[in-house]
């Protein structure tokens, strides 16, 4: 008796000691990072107001933040030639430039000259071209974006997609890309009453383009030297004005005066760019007046808010055996930021392994307002994360192993 008591003794001290040795050796968790700022934060403060034009459409936004509000009538409406942005777009995406390069020599065909004469005589906006001459793939676009030659448009579309209508379908496959979601093109030139789109649609084409370098430099060109036709305008003659760099305007008798603009300005010594979008106005001094006045009642709202500083802790890592180390940014981070509007914080980071040693890296901190783009700033330990002792590795719960 005395013998089995002892076996079934020695049995369970076998199983005692085979479970803690198991305990002790199986994989210890990683330590998730816990974060030490809330995810969302509202901005503080009052919005300016912004002087919308009366009886026409119109939306406005930066980049960094989104849309900042749209007005008026959202149904999609005319663009006429601010149609060329999306060409120019498509244009360069698939023949790319540098700001010093000229690009491919494109040849004018009989067709080009043919639909310069037509055009021409139905009082489109037209450039002067001659058959069997080169331009550049860069006069082009400055023919379309600057003096806004719907034939030059034309000829671009068949260069690179081969006819009118695979290129509008490029167009529109770039719109949908865009989010444009209320946007259709017609044509290359938006001649057509049915190349049809709306302010808040429109922005997002002028910030895809003003992100361009190559085009946002053509837009901002007060004049142009182009083959055959000489010294040529650009149409926007609000250049300059409440630091507007471009973008396009377009006028037609169903489509009233519409103009895409972007303002360059500074927010807190960063450079900020406002884009904008008027449309249905009755002139194009209409639409350049009510772009201006947008764009002074917007500056005064946009301020530079810091969101985390150079060493401080954003997050940590806190180990269930006791050990904790700091996440600290590597530089700071600050925001162009809107009144009421939503700041967004994340922390985004793989799990800890002990051990881990001071300034070790850990992930990265993502800061972004409204919809508009994050900006990031590497993540370092501020201390170690030590391995877990004997003691607890042997006691851990079976519970903490995921």
């Amino acid at each position: 008796m005395l013998g089995r008591t002892f076996g079934a003794l020695a049995a369970v001290l076998v199983a005692v000691g085979s479970l803690a040795v198991y305990n002790y050796l199986r994989p210890v968790d990683a330590v998730a990072a816990s974060p030490l700022k809330a995810a969302v934060v509202r901005i503080a403060g009052q919005p300016p107001t912004i002087a919308w034009p009366s009886g026409a459409a119109s939306a406005v936004g930066v980049p960094e933040l989104g849309s900042l509000g749209s007005h008026g009538d959202s149904s999609p409406q005319p663009m006429a030639s601010v149609a060329k942005v999306m060409t120019a777009l498509v244009v360069l995406e698939g023949h790319p430039l540098t700001l010093t390069q000229p690009g491919d020599a494109v040849m004018v065909t009989g067709e080009d000259v043919a639909d310069y004469q037509r055009e021409k005589a139905e009082g489109q906006s037209v450039v002067p071209v001659q058959q069997g001459e080169p331009i550049g793939e860069r006069q082009l676009l400055e023919g379309i974006l600057i003096p806004s030659g719907n034939n030059l448009a034309d000829l671009l579309a068949r260069w690179d997609a081969g006819s009118i209508d695979a290129f509008v379908a490029k167009m529109n496959a770039r719109a949908a890309a865009l989010g444009m979601k209320k946007t259709h093109f017609a044509d290359p030139s938006g001649f057509s009453a049915q190349t049809v789109g709306t302010p808040s649609d429109l922005i997002l084409a002028g910030e895809a383009l003003m992100a361009q370098p190559v085009l946002a430099q053509i837009v901002s060109e007060a004049q142009v030297d182009l083959p055959f036709a000489g010294t040529v305008y650009n149409v926007d003659y609000a250049l300059g004005r409440q630091g507007i760099v471009g973008i396009k305007t377009g006028s037609a008798p169903k489509a009233g005066a519409c103009f895409l603009f972007a303002s360059s300005t500074k927010v807190g010594g960063r450079p900020v760019v406002v884009v904008g979008a008027v449309m249905g106005e009755p002139t194009l001094d209409d639409a350049f007046a009510a772009s201006e006045a947008l764009i002074a009642s917007v500056l005064p709202g946009l301020q530079l808010v810091p969101v985390v500083s150079a060493s401080e802790a954003v997050a940590e890592y806190r180990a269930p055996w006791g050990s904790r180390t700091g996440l600290v940014a590597e530089k700071d981070i600050s925001v162009v930021a809107w009144p009421g509007l939503l700041l967004h914080r994340r922390v985004e980071g793989p799990g800890a392994k002990a051990p881990l040693a001071d300034g070790a890296a850990a992930g990265s901190f993502s800061a972004w307002v409204g919809t508009g783009r994050p900006q990031s700033v590497p993540l370092l330990t501020d201390g170690p994360l030590f391995s877990p002792g004997n003691f607890w590795r042997l006691t851990r719960p079976f519970s903490d192993s995921r």
